[in-house]
């Protein structure tokens, strides 16, 4: 795993303050102040890329819709492919929390 390579107190601290936010108005609130936006958007790409991947898209379409790059979708598309199935799990998350709301 890559993230090994980083794991230290730092990042630790890190994801405890993300785990420790209560609500998408928190989280926007963080984010604000820890990245810039283009920071954010390129996070917020990412996980577009790897939910139009997962539904079948072609790169093109992927390509349109988000304006990541190729070379970002051949990226996201290894983590998808041989990575630690992090982006199926939560997008596999917000899927049930989306069906529970819609009910």
């Amino acid at each position: 795993m890559q993230i090994d390579k980083l794991r230290g107190k730092q990042l630790d601290q890190l994801f405890k303050a993300i785990l420790s936010l209560r609500d998408l108005e928190e989280c926007y609130r963080f984010f604000d102040d820890l990245c810039t936006v283009n920071e954010i958007q390129s996070l917020a790409q990412r996980l577009e890329v790897a939910r139009m991947l997962r539904e079948g898209n072609t790169y093109h379409k992927i390509e349109t819709e988000t304006g990541a790059s190729t070379a970002t979708i051949s990226r996201v598309k290894r983590s998808l492919n041989y990575g630690n199935d992090a982006y199926a799990i939560a997008l596999d998350r917000i899927k049930e929390q989306e069906s529970v709301s819609e009910k």
